[in-house]
């Protein structure tokens, strides 16, 4: 079984603009004499890759705690995509998802520098998919992301961002984006990883 990592290293992750960078202190070090080597870090919830719940742009959506755990394990399929995604593209893409197989389908992973379109967005939520992820921090356009957000969202789909897929072929995949358990919060980092079937 071959199993891609498919996540940005925290410390060296594209941060989306005007959010804060990852930041790591060295408090002890084993070399300095200290009992043993020890971190401290802090983060925005959203660097790197990472999972959105509802409450990120909708004060009354789910907070992570409220999201099943399913939202973010389970099996994805993978596709790559350039520019503007569409209606008609994701129709397409569900399409091919849905012929590959109808779980993964409720999965959705774009490679490739892909813009989720509110248009785009509208055909992912009336599908009912689970979760919709992408290579950019953002699934919208970086320059106005709230009207995408708020379409998938509403819609109690999960969004995780900032993967990396480019070794990833198309096709199904066991997917899991289990976030850290943050409770009552607006989205998480995640360790994802993709495994073939």
């Amino acid at each position: 079984m071959k199993i891609y990592d498919i996540s940005q290293p925290v410390f060296e992750c594209v941060v989306f603009p005007g959010d804060p960078a990852p930041e790591k202190q060295v408090v002890m070090k084993v070399s300095e004499g200290d009992v043993c080597n020890l971190s401290t870090f802090s983060m925005c919830s959203h660097n790197g890759t990472h999972v959105d719940s509802p409450y990120h742009f909708l004060d009354d959506g789910k907070r992570l705690e409220d999201m099943p755990i399913d939202t973010w394990v389970g099996y994805a399929y993978v596709t790559g995509f350039e520019g503007d995604i569409t209606a008609c593209d994701a129709e397409e893409i569900m399409e091919k998802a849905a012929a590959a197989s109808c779980e993964a389908a409720k999965r959705i992973l774009i490679r490739g520098k892909a813009v989720v379109t509110a248009e785009a967005a509208e055909v992912f939520a009336r599908a009912q998919v689970k979760l919709v992820g992408n290579e950019s921090q953002t699934v919208g356009p970086e320059n106005a992301p709230a009207q995408v957000h708020r379409i998938l969202l509403g819609a109690n789909v999960g969004l995780l961002e900032g993967i990396r897929l480019g070794d990833v072929p198309d096709g199904v995949y066991m997917l899991n984006a289990a976030p850290i358990n943050l409770g009552a919060s607006d989205g998480a980092p995640c360790r994802a990883i993709l495994m073939e079937m």
